[in-house]
């Protein structure tokens, strides 16, 4: 089916989300956008991974710090289990991100696989029960540069997408609006190679919560095609086209199609996106690119484009660190010090940006209520 956000589908979906986004005439229209007045356009705040900037990622306490901080949504990046349940790691291997390799019961599980075409050694999700996975304690993933949340290493389980879900109902009863949970489900072409498909139990679980329809604040994402058009025949829920700046989606390069993702970027491929699709999330540098001193250069026509397709925009990913931001908005020498994120969310936001995916969900609310 062409998914396509109609004015009234729009208002039904944020009624939901209680934000506010802009109509799509707005969208498919540049000048109308460029027209369109500051009530008229609040883009979406989506905690990536939670609030990772403060608390180690993909955790009920990073998620529910960033719903304290006032995101719309919150984002779980989904693996499968051996026993074929939904849990939130960044990756399938959780070295990294969890405390396993201080468990000598799990030394043996120890491995090393080939994912998405590349040789990965550690401890695979797969290869563990969830009542396994439970055992295990999350720890920061980037401690070099978040040294801070390095203080909670060892105190957060690995979540379950179902106790996700119920987190974001709960809080959405408690704080009087509704928290949206925005989904990605990590190397599907990869799952169905191991008898794991991560669709099937993804629309079971959405299913028994009662979110299956375009109106429900819900969006589901991924870097590959194939699966997202596959969840297009599943379910009603708004899907969203990850696109990066460079390679292309796996399942692409499993298939032996040719295209890039700067490809699907075009305004050909988006009319192909837009056939299964109701957004893309893309990388920043498809929308302001950087030149080799990574400073900003002008900005493409992507935002536009997808807009005449009807497509929601959203970027990735937005974080305050100096090692993250352009070299236009750095503050001083040091990478891990904070630069001028507000300039870099001012930026996006006016070019007409749906929504932003961040790591520091309070830098963006803030930036927002200045629009």
């Amino acid at each position: 089916m062409r998914r396509t956000l109609s004015a009234l589908g729009v208002a039904g979906a944020l009624l939901a989300a209680a934000v506010v986004v802009p109509t799509v005439a707005a969208q498919a229209d540049p000048q109308a956008g460029a027209e369109r007045s500051s009530a008229a356009h609040r883009p979406l705040v989506i905690g990536h991974r939670g609030a990772s900037g403060y608390r180690p990622e993909h955790t009920l306490e990073s998620y529910r710090l960033a719903i304290r901080q006032g995101a719309d949504f919150i984002e779980p990046d989904l693996v499968s289990t051996k026993d074929g349940v939904l849990v939130a790691r960044h990756e399938n291997e959780i070295s990294g991100t969890t405390d396993v390799a201080t468990h000598p019961e799990f030394a043996g599980r120890k491995a090393t696989k080939t994912i998405d075409g590349v040789k990965v050694t550690g401890w695979f999700t797969e290869d563990f029960t969830l009542a396994e996975l439970k055992t295990l304690r999350a720890k920061e993933r980037l401690p070099q540069v978040r040294v801070a949340n390095t203080a909670f290493d060892g105190k957060f389980e690995i979540p379950t997408f179902q106790e996700v879900l119920g987190l974001a109902r709960t809080e959405s009863k408690a704080r009087g609006r509704t928290i949206g949970v925005y989904p990605e489900t990590k190397h599907p072409t990869y799952f169905a190679s191991i008898g794991l498909p991560l669709e099937e139990p993804l629309v079971a679980t959405l299913t028994a919560n009662k979110l299956t329809h375009r109106g429900d604040p819900v969006f589901i994402q991924s870097f590959e095609t194939a699966n997202l058009r596959k969840l297009d025949r599943m379910i009603d829920v708004r899907l969203i086209q990850l696109m990066d700046a460079a390679g292309q989606p796996y399942d692409f390069t499993a298939a032996g199609d040719q295209r890039t993702y700067a490809d699907l970027a075009s305004p050909a491929g988006l009319h192909w996106v837009a056939g299964y699709a109701d957004g893309v999330g893309l990388n920043k540098n498809l929308i302001v690119p950087r030149d080799a001193a990574g400073k900003l250069l002008a900005p493409t026509s992507v935002i536009p484009d997808a807009h005449r397709e009807k497509l929601l925009v959203h970027a990735w990913t937005f974080r305050a660190e100096n090692q993250f931001l352009p070299v236009d908005y750095r503050i001083g020498a040091d990478p891990n010090a904070r630069g001028d994120i507000t300039a870099e969310y001012e930026l996006f936001f006016g070019l007409g940006l749906d929504g932003v995916f961040t790591d520091q969900p309070d830098t963006a609310v803030a930036a927002r209520a200045g629009l």
